[in-house]
């Protein structure tokens, strides 16, 4: 078939590249010009989508990236996989109802279109396919289908991928919903079908919802277990034990990537909407997650102060700068917070992070002095600070010429009757 996918993302790229691997033909649409331009080069932004997949694919002509809203005209599946923020805590759909106006204005009788970007529930039919409705003047459902399957990437897992990771489908009716999981059906090894589009957005938001809360619960466990002198992190070894009713959560320095943020908030927001009062549990949990990177920088305070130093003019050392170990996303990232609050304090902020591109650093850190984590630089650290726990990072050296190091990831642990100058967060 020919298919359309909108945004050339860490979302839509992947899915693009594996209908054409699959035999569709695919155009991939991104308004950032220079994005397409480096994909139609053969260069990928994507971590998990390599140079020679996409130029395999380039060479076949079974995938043209392109800029130009024109290119797109003559597709039978449009999938929407855009951005969807936050602007001041409130949800912001320009990027979907601008890509609905794209599609709309191409939208033919008997095309299926599908909405992959995280919302609240309602979206895909009453924001959406009112968009495309206006746009093309066919009706949803009797003139065209419209579904909606959230993204499930995860970012530098090579476990559950695109294709292994179950996809949820759903679609405004019946008809919707049966075309939606033939077209993932020969993309993915299992389509889990969801009778409405309502409560598939609502499960996407669940997912994440379920893990930021409970990241919230050992992170403030974790403040209650240091102020009382017992160790979380040995408590929950032995809770994870339990083979049933228990599922793992570690503490850390805050939450980042483009989901755990931001849709908690979605869903909090949405309850507001829809019966006047959000979600306490919900919003307490985002207060948690939110203060941990003040907590962070407060420690460091904290430590340097009971060795009559100040964090005013203090170096120092962050290590990892992306919001998870092997990636090199940045989006949303604790670390980025923690090295803004250092800095507005007076620190001295040095960062190392092998992945980060420094480009993306630099624009994203304009204070910071990026680094090589090497003895010199360890050692002339008043504070180091473990923020992304990277497997490439030497943890002995770490260790051993650190003045004081403070874990928030939990991998000196084994190391603290060793160095006694490392503090478990």
């Amino acid at each position: 078939m020919r298919v359309l996918v909108v945004g050339q993302g860490y979302v839509g790229l992947p899915l693009a590249l594996r209908a054409a691997q699959m035999g569709h033909r695919v155009v991939g649409l991104d308004t950032d010009e220079s994005r397409a331009e480096a994909l139609a080069g053969g260069s990928s932004p994507v971590e998990d989508i390599t140079a020679a997949q996409l130029g395999s694919l380039l060479r076949e002509g079974t995938y043209r990236p392109t800029a130009t809203p024109d290119d797109v005209a003559g597709f039978e599946v449009a999938v929407i996989a855009v951005p969807t923020p936050l602007h001041e805590g409130v949800p912001d759909l320009s990027y979907v109802i601008a890509a609905g106006r794209t599609v709309g204005r191409h939208l033919h009788e008997g095309a299926l279109v599908v909405l992959e970007s995280t919302s609240y529930p309602g979206t895909t039919r009453t924001v959406l396919g009112s968009v495309l409705e206006e746009v093309s003047g066919l009706r949803m459902g009797s003139q065209f289908a419209l579904g909606f399957s959230p993204e499930r990437i995860d970012p530098g897992n090579r476990l559950w991928t695109l294709a292994t990771t179950p996809k949820i489908v759903s679609g405004i009716d019946a008809s919707s919903l049966e075309r939606t999981a033939a077209f993932y059906g020969g993309l993915v090894e299992r389509v889990v079908p969801v009778g409405r589009c309502e409560e598939a957005e609502l499960a996407k938001l669940l997912e994440n919802t379920f893990r930021a809360v409970n990241i919230a619960l050992v992170n403030e466990l974790a403040e209650v277990a240091r102020d009382t002198g017992l160790d979380l992190r040995e408590a929950v070894e032995a809770a994870s034990t339990k083979p049933f009713g228990f599922m793992r959560f570690d503490p850390g320095p805050g939450i980042g990537g483009h989901c755990l943020p931001v849709d908690p908030v979605y869903l909090s927001w949405w309850a507001a909407q829809a019966r006047g009062q959000g979600s306490r549990l919900i919003d307490l949990a985002a207060q948690i997650n939110g203060a941990r990177p003040a907590y962070v920088v407060n420690r460091v305070g904290q430590h340097l102060t009971s060795r009559g130093r100040s964090l005013d003019g203090a170096r120092v050392l962050l290590l990892g700068l992306a919001y998870k170990p092997g990636s090199s996303d940045l989006r949303e990232s604790p670390a980025l917070d923690v090295a803004r609050l250092l800095a507005a304090r007076g620190a001295q902020v040095s960062a190392t992070d092998p992945f980060v591109d420094p480009a993306s650093a630099l624009a994203a850190l304009e204070s910071v002095r990026l680094v090589i984590a090497t003895d010199d630089e360890l050692a002339a650290a008043d504070a180091v600070v473990l923020l992304t726990d990277h497997e490439v990072f030497d943890y002995d050296q770490v260790a051993a010429r650190s003045p004081f190091v403070l874990d928030c990831r939990g991998r000196l642990a084994d190391r603290l009757t060793a160095a006694a100058a490392v503090e478990q967060l």
